[in-house]
């Protein structure tokens, strides 16, 4: 069933639950009882008998803005059936076809005179203080109609960007950019993305309560898709392998620059990427940066490289024999020529895996006491051990982060063979991705009951790798991003707080700060030097704060004259 259908599925049946349990109500105000069951109309006359913005009943059923303006569409209701004690609210609010039924056949419900001749000045206030609460209300449900359908906040928590995102950057992502993607779980918290809170075990996302409803749900639909995502575009998505959230859009966001487009072939050498055959293009914008550890004499000034560099995340061990070993999670070949520079630094070595290497990482062997052991060169002692946690895709492959591929990019329309060598690669697309059964029975494939070798991907697919290549989480792991998933572009950076999120993989934070100079700048021009418009931003704060009280000050002049 399409998106459409299934909405107009439960319009109707909410229709026919409002009717039924208000019916009565309606004939009492006037109405025929029929009117009740009218999608949008019904809340109109609500409305319309309360005096409120008419207007407001086109928010009715929109998807999680609607749950909300229809609970304030009841209380309208009831209240002007004398239903107003904090408990006919409350019940209102979490049973409200089954409350508002018990009004509707009860014997002595009668409209309440709403006169303000014979209104007491206690419920004056409290008409007052309604008026607020609906003001309060209407702003929270015009910020979620931005929040939903227009643009949504995103902070940078990590590092995998650095240093064209930096951590601390908030950014605001178009949701238009590639289409609008339209909500899938229509009944949900504004503002929060999966769950509500962490009530369970720590950092386990599993055990904590959804911020939406799981069994309410919409199929994928995208509208106005007037262009499709290009190659260095930096992108918003949704993690494809989400093992908590089974809807899509729920999923947690991440943002990744597009390296490789449907159609293209992907490839990493020596850490070096490479598509179709050919060197990455690199924009103004994009720094490239890689691991690297650095040995050294004496302890580095770390704070001084913060001042010339900004925040580097570095891991700080030292030396069983004196010295530092000290290993940087992602710098740019300049700054790694110029810490090599330095004085007490022995040596400055680009960390890169062997080819053949699939998930064995080197790590330095230590002592008792934390210190990294050395030979008699002052050699460093490496063992090595299997890291669960870089699980290179496909996983038959005896690829790594650095030496990887090629891999072909699924394209909307291939024809791809099955068979055991392949079977990981499509396998994920198969059942999870395009939500087909598919069986291996002795070698043999069956998808959705039908035995083949062959499989026609039904969308298109792409490959997200974050620019700090060493400390990314991206598709070399968790595979390809399918077009479905993507959310949107990065418009602007809105905020950048330095030392708002936590590494903990360096040995040094970096010191709380406000980078005035990275805020309201374009995300995705390509730009080295891009113009900041915080005046802009500052004016249009100042109008919209200011507009009440200039209006306020104009009308009392003119109440004067």
């Amino acid at each position: 069933m399409n998106y459409f259908l299934t909405y107009t599925v439960y319009v109707l049946i909410l229709s026919v639950l409002m009717g039924v349990s208000t019916w009565k109500l309606f004939k009492k105000l006037g109405y025929s009882p029929l009117f009740a069951f009218i999608p949008f109309y019904n809340y109109f006359i609500i409305l319309k008998e309360t005096k409120h913005p008419k207007w407001w009943a086109i928010l009715s059923y929109l998807p999680i803005v609607g749950p909300i303006m229809m609970s304030v569409f009841h209380l309208y209701l009831m209240k002007k059936f004398g239903k107003d004690l904090f408990k006919d609210q409350l019940l209102t609010v979490i049973l409200p076809f089954i409350y508002m039924a018990t009004v509707n056949y009860s014997k002595d419900t009668e409209l309440e005179d709403e006169n303000d001749l014979y209104l007491t000045e206690e419920e004056k206030n409290a008409k007052k203080k309604d008026t607020f609460m609906g003001s309060i209300t209407f702003a929270v449900v015009f910020a979620t109609i931005i929040h939903v359908f227009v643009t949504q906040p995103f902070g940078i928590p990590t590092g995998s960007m650095e240093r064209t995102l930096l951590v601390g950057d908030f950014l605001f992502v178009n949701k238009w950019s590639y289409g609008y993607r339209l909500p899938m779980r229509p009944v949900a918290i504004p503002f929060l993305q999966g769950t509500i809170m962490d009530t369970g075990e720590k950092g386990n996302p599993k055990d904590d309560p959804k911020s939406y409803v799981e069994a309410v749900k919409l199929p994928y639909e995208r509208i106005f898709q007037f262009s499709k995502p290009q190659r260095n575009d930096i992108v918003v998505f949704n993690y494809p392998r989400d093992s908590v959230h089974v809807s899509l859009d729920r999923a947690d966001p991440y943002v990744k620059r597009l390296v490789a487009v449907a159609g293209d072939t992907f490839e990493m050498r020596d850490g070096r990427l490479f598509v179709n055959n050919k060197p990455e293009t690199v924009l103004g914008d994009q720094e490239v940066q890689h691991k690297f550890n650095v040995l050294t004499d004496q302890q580095l000034d770390i704070q001084t490289l913060y001042k010339a560099y900004g925040f580097l995340p570095v891991e700080e061990v030292p030396l069983q024999n004196g010295g530092f070993l000290y290993s940087f999670q992602g710098l740019t070949n300049k700054v790694a020529a110029d810490i090599k520079g330095l004085p007490n630094v022995k040596e400055v070595k680009e960390e890169i895996m062997n080819a053949g290497n699939s998930d064995i990482r080197y790590f330095p062997r230590k002592d008792a006491n934390g210190n990294v052991l050395v030979n008699e060169k002052r050699e460093i002692l490496w063992s090595n051990k299997i890291d669960t946690t870089n699980c290179i895709f496909p996983i038959n492959k005896k690829w790594n982060q650095d030496q990887y591929g090629p891999l072909k990019i699924p394209k909307k329309g291939d024809v791809v063979t099955l068979n055991q060598e392949t079977l990981p690669e499509y396998q994920w697309i198969i059942k999870n991705y395009e939500h087909n059964s598919l069986e291996n029975k002795n070698g043999k494939f069956f998808i959705n009951g039908k035995e083949t070798d062959q499989y026609t991907i039904q969308q298109d697919y792409y490959m997200m790798v974050g620019d700090n290549r060493d400390a990314s989480l991206d598709a070399r792991f968790f595979g390809f991003v399918p077009e479905e998933n993507i959310v949107g572009k990065p418009m602007f950076t809105w905020m950048s707080l330095q030392g708002a999120f936590s590494d903990n993989g360096s040995s040094y934070q970096a010191p709380f700060k406000v980078r005035w100079d990275r805020m309201f700048k374009a995300t995705n021009t390509g730009e080295a030097n891009k113009t900041s418009y915080w005046w802009i931003a500052a004016m249009i704060l100042v109008l919209f704060f200011g507009w009440e009280y200039f209006v306020k000050l104009f009308g009392k002049k003119k109440e004067e004259e």
